[in-house]
């Protein structure tokens, strides 16, 4: 592999490419977390017009030495503060090769043992590409019959001069930048390039970033034709994912996943693909346990072995341990009416139900929209469960053990707003199971088991299936769990709509609130809020009220009005804090990107020319700029939609003590600085989309609704923006925008996490059914074309000849008796892998296996 990593450098770089020879004089710059450095070489032979003895070099390298002789092919650019610099697309060892060279260098110090007389035999029996042979295949020594002592010390110290550098030169080659060249080598370390070379669709089912489309340019440059098995298969496995991300789901059905991946395969050579090949893959990747076929429904493993693992945990934390009756009815209300006096409020029935319900179940959902009381609830059980098991709230009276009572939401803005209101210390729920670093696999990620006796999860709307089964997973039997959220709002980002499942299953214990208690003060925020929800616009809707107001405006006046707004609210006092912009859209020209640079101008302006500034992607920063985290970072406690301020800009030119621009942003918990290479996870908050305010409120919430969002426009998208404004609500655009929004009731994403809850929970009630959460176009005309089994169940098939029976509705006497799976089955809807299995979890089955 070593040679054709050289090659790969050679065909990348072209005769054309500029070069620089020589050797490392000083490293100004070294990632921690990637390859990327900044180095000053001196030079010995350029291709440059450069007259000077030394030039900084940047790129991706593997370990330097200062004595070794290095070629660096790239280009010369001019940096705008940097001054002159050679980046260097690639790069390989100047690894001697003249006969006496090789024998220099194996005689040399790095060789101890190895002296001249053996440095001579391995060049003669070799040839003076002795090295690359070595590093390919080790066993082109045997024949020289050297001591194994020898050819040990050799063979370790050839890959370690040359193995990792070979590995960055070959992932150069193939156009990795330092981030994903890092993660590729940390997956597979000394197995990279075979792994890449064997199969490099590998690539976009196991690294992050590496999309399907950047590992089939890599196998276009191996030569892989594009009916590869390896290729159909990949292809499917990228549409999978894409439909999960972009619709929410946990499945799909055949004829969408068939035609797109024949799309996406097709597109990206410009070929003509055989639809019937690509069905065969999928049932490869089914006899993989890759993806999973049930009944119509095709789903990734993950994402069908999540929903059912939701469901044994919830079984578990139902069935294990023991029933607490220590607290009966009465002894519960006497502490409801301590509770009451201590907190000064008065529960009224449906609030004292709750409570009494809440502190006796094993799980429950408490649900209820803005105003109705939920944290009310929250506040009183943890007071009241504190009470009945004679636990003490002081946070500081658990130095040796845990907490009994644990707080957690997704964001940390929501898990803040928990703390402020119960007086207690609340998490994100990342970083209540210890998850502290970037965790792309949840199955993956160590997990540490919670201790304590009762759990509230809030804003349980935004947790997806992958999160609520990493977190189930750590709760113990005997740890109470209440899971609270609204389920009129926008479901998670990732797939799935678990807290919606939960409720419709009947299954587990709820309660829905929905006596509005704040809506005093002549508020009109709230009642709107419910009147979205409820399908309606009320008659004042575009009428003043004294916290909330409509202007009506086009899309390419949406720019100036909220202008005007912003800069009357900031004279008056509002701080970039108090404002909140919302929006549907990033592009257009009343998109997210274009509003918030109108509104930086506004409260936070360059005021000189001395004013910091830096700019990354078309965005400028400057100190006092709101920004917006957009990935979860645990190991900064920093999460997915957190904001925070810009309190320092750092220019490595000015700054001589830090070698890369960095900026340093303050979050409500905590202060982080980032270096340039991790810019790429903040953006400017002054606007910001819907779905990232989730599990937030804010002083003052203008939002803009217009046309041009046309395919956004959902009824749970509006409810969830109105429901954000904590005081003031200033409501903009297209009146037909709002009420298309009213009129658009959402489409529920298509999940099974429904019917698994059945499944395990009442297996003798449960129905065979699709989920109540799918849409009816899997039904009739439209109903999918494949199926396969689970990688738990058995497969069973009618022969081809046998007449075609909805699978739905098959019964035991009509099994077949061939049981042939065949790609023309997969195509014509004749399979059911579900026969006989009714009620039966794939746990169950194993059981019985």
């Amino acid at each position: 592999m070593a040679s054709e990593s050289l090659d790969l450098f050679a065909g990348d770089s072209g005769d054309q490419a500029d070069y620089v020879v020589g050797t490392v004089s000083a490293v100004f710059f070294a990632s921690q977390d990637s390859f990327y450095k900044v180095m000053l070489i001196k030079v010995s032979e350029t291709s440059l017009d450069w007259h000077e003895d030394e030039i900084v070099v940047t790129g991706n390298f593997a370990d330097v030495k200062d004595d070794v002789t290095y070629r660096f092919s790239g280009k010369k650019v001019e940096h705008p503060k940097y001054g002159v610099q050679f980046q260097a697309d690639n790069y390989q060892n100047e690894t001697p090769t003249s006969r006496s060279g090789v024998i220099a260098y194996l005689s040399g110090d790095d060789f101890p043992g190895l002296g001249k007389k053996t440095a001579e035999k391995i060049v003669d029996g070799l040839g003076t590409n002795a090295i690359e042979k070595i590093l390919d295949d080790s066993s082109v020594l045997t024949p020289l019959g050297l001591s194994p002592k020898v050819v040990a010390t050799l063979v370790s110290q050839l890959q370690t001069n040359n193995g990792m550098e070979q590995i960055i030169i070959g992932l150069n080659g193939y156009g990795f930048g330092s981030t994903l060249a890092a993660a590729i080598y940390n997956r597979y370390e000394a197995k990279t390039l075979d792994v890449i070379h064997d199969n490099p669709y590998q690539l976009a089912e196991d690294i992050t970033g590496v999309s399907f489309k950047r590992a089939d340019q890599i196998a276009t440059q191996l030569g892989y034709a594009a009916d590869r098995p390896e290729r159909l298969r990949a292809g499917l496995l990228q549409t999978l994912t894409d439909l999960s991300v972009a619709n929410g789901d946990t499945y799909t059905t055949a004829k969408p996943l068939l035609a797109n991946t024949l799309s996406l395969l097709e597109n990206s050579r410009n070929v003509r693909l055989n639809p019937q090949d690509i069905a065969n893959q999928l049932l490869e990747l089914a006899k993989q346990e890759k993806v999973v076929g049930d009944e119509q429904r095709i789903y990734l493993k993950s994402l069908y072995d999540a929903e059912w693992q939701i469901a044994e945990h919830f079984q578990r934390l139902l069935q294990g341990g023991e029933d607490d009756d220590r607290f009966n009815d009465e002894a519960i209300a006497k502490q409801v009416r301590i509770v009451e006096k201590q907190a000064d409020i008065v529960y009224d029935d449906s609030q004292t139900a709750a409570l009494t319900a809440a502190v006796k179940a094993k799980v429950m959902l408490l649900t209820g929209g803005p105003g109705t009381g939920k944290t009310t609830i929250i506040r009183g059980l943890v007071n009241l469960y504190a009470r009945l098991h004679e636990v003490s709230l002081d946070i500081n009276d658990y130095k040796e053990q845990p907490f009994p009572i644990l707080l957690a939401a997704p964001t940390g803005r929501a898990a803040k707003r928990m703390s402020e209101s119960t007086g207690l210390p609340a998490s994100t729920i990342h970083r209540l199971l210890g998850l502290t670093g970037r965790e792309d696999d949840l199955d993956a990620a160590a997990t540490k088991d919670l201790e304590g006796g009762l759990l509230i999860i809030d804003e349980t709307s935004m947790v997806d299936v992958y999160l609520m089964k990493t977190l189930l997973r750590a709760v113990p039997v005997g740890m109470q769990v209440i899971l609270v959220g609204d389920k009129d709002q926008l479901p998670s980002v990732g797939p799935g709509q678990v807290f919606h499942d939960l409720l419709a299953s009947d299954q587990l214990q709820k309660i829905q609130l929905d006596t509005i208690y704040r809506q005093g003060d002549g508020s009109s925020i709230i009642p709107l809020a419910h009147a979205i929800k409820n399908g309606e616009l009320p008659a004042d809707f575009t009428k003043n009220q004294p916290d909330r107001s409509f202007i009506p405006c086009h899309a390419n006046q949406v720019e100036s009005v909220i202008d005007q707004i912003v800069a009357k609210a900031h004279a008056k006092g509002f701080t970039a804090s108090d404002i909140q912009v919302l929006a549907p859209m990033y592009r257009g020209s009343a998109g997210i990107d274009r509003l918030n640079v109108v509104l930086q101008d506004i409260l936070n302006p360059r005021k000189s020319e001395r004013t910091k500034e830096v700019e990354f992607r078309n965005q400028k920063f400057r100190i006092g700029d709101k920004v917006l985290h957009l990935v979860n970072s645990p190991e900064n406690n920093v999460f997915n939609g957190d904001i925070g301020t810009i309190t320092g800009i750092d220019l490595s030119a000015k700054n001589k003590e830090i070698k890369a621009d960095q900026l340093t942003i303050a979050f409500e918990q905590t202060e982080v600085t980032y270096s340039r290479n991790d810019w790429n996870r903040l953006t400017l908050a002054y606007c910001m989309s819907i779905h990232k305010s989730q599990g937030s409120e804010f002083k003052m919430v203008i939002l803009p609704m217009v046309g041009q969002y046309n395919r956004m426009l959902q009824r749970n998208l509006l409810y969830t923006a109105v429901t954000r404004a904590a005081d003031m609500l200033i409501l903009l655009g297209e009146p037909n925008a709002f009420a298309t929004c009213v009129n658009n009731l959402s489409v529920n994403r298509h999940t099974t996490l429904t019917t698994r809850i059945q499944h395990v929970l009442d297996p003798e009630g449960a129905v065979a059914s699709v989920s109540a959460s799918e849409s009816t176009e899997d039904s009739g005309e439209n109903a999918p074309t494949a199926e396969m089994s689970t990688g738990n169940e058995k497969t069973v098939a009618p022969s081809e000849e046998a007449p075609e029976t909805p699978s739905s509705e098959a019964s035991p006497a009509a099994e077949p008796t061939d049981y042939r799976l065949t790609p023309e089955l997969v195509l014509g809807r004749q399979i059911n892998p579900m026969i006989g299995m009714q009620g039966i979890t794939p746990a169950q089955f194993m059981a019985k296996a």
